[in-house]
């Protein structure tokens, strides 16, 4: 599924879980790292200002849809995929990562939520190793040398998959980082998935996700924060919706 923002293009290129579990199997059988994005209409606006959320995204080997409009655009475009929000995508990649005993770091949000989610992913997933636990100081800046030391010790330490915690566009600048700095971790975008796991933040229930109305429970949670994200959000979405719609008559 692909998406224009000027000039500037854009594919979601992971249609499923099966066509992903495959790719990173394979990546963890080869010792060679990679770098996951989950896009949802939030990083589309962003994308259309941010030159360097822009050439993160262009760094990011697997891209899936996080967000039902991405997910409904593909359905209009007749080039459909599936449903991967980040936060759904860490107990599968966790029991990925056991059956093939590859180290798993955490890199995000605080030192006591890291160690809350390590514990209940390490009581699901049998086998699992998470060795590694860091939580970048407020102001972090994932292009620094701060960063390049943090990505230097995933490497040297033999971390094979991280859960980059930082949210858009921080978690995506780092991974793009790391794919040079440290070309054997495999980093996995997952935004709040790790907060959600340690109860720091409490995600919407399941009820609401099903009716596909978690962008709403979340705004109402927190409104302050998120009204003028979705309301920009929805300003895209018809130009968006057009161009799927295009699509699907060209095919």
């Amino acid at each position: 599924m692909q998406f224009s923002i000027g000039s500037y293009q854009l594919a979601v290129n992971v249609p499923n879980w099966a066509t992903l579990r495959a790719q990173i199997t394979q990546r963890f059988d080869t010792a060679d790292g990679f770098a996951l994005a989950t896009l949802n209409l939030d990083h589309l606006v962003k994308l259309r200002s941010d030159m360097e959320f822009r050439a993160a995204y262009k760094a990011q080997d697997f891209v899936v849809a996080d967000g039902n409009p991405i997910v409904w655009m593909s359905r209009l475009a007749q080039n459909p995929v599936t449903l991967m929000p980040g936060s759904d995508l860490i107990l599968p990649l966790c029991f990925l990562a056991a059956d093939h005993k590859v180290p798993v770091g955490l890199v995000g949000t605080t030192d006591d939520s890291l160690k809350q989610a390590a514990a209940a992913l390490e009581a699901q997933v049998p086998g699992l190793q998470i060795t590694q636990r860091i939580a970048p100081p407020f102001g972090f800046d994932p292009q620094g040398g701060q960063a390049d030391d943090i990505l230097r010790h995933l490497e040297n330490a033999g971390i094979r998959l991280c859960f980059v915690a930082l949210g858009a566009p921080k978690q995506e600048l780092f991974a793009a980082r790391g794919r040079t700095v440290a070309p054997s971790v495999g980093f996995a975008s997952i935004g709040a998935g790790l907060d959600f796991l340690s109860g720091s933040q409490k995600r919407a229930p399941r009820w609401v996700r099903a009716l596909q109305q978690e962008w709403l429970w979340r705004m109402l949670e927190n409104p302050s924060r998120l009204f003028l994200r979705y309301l920009r959000c929805f300003a895209i979405l018809p130009g968006h919706m057009w161009a799927s719609w295009t699509l699907r008559r060209r095919r």
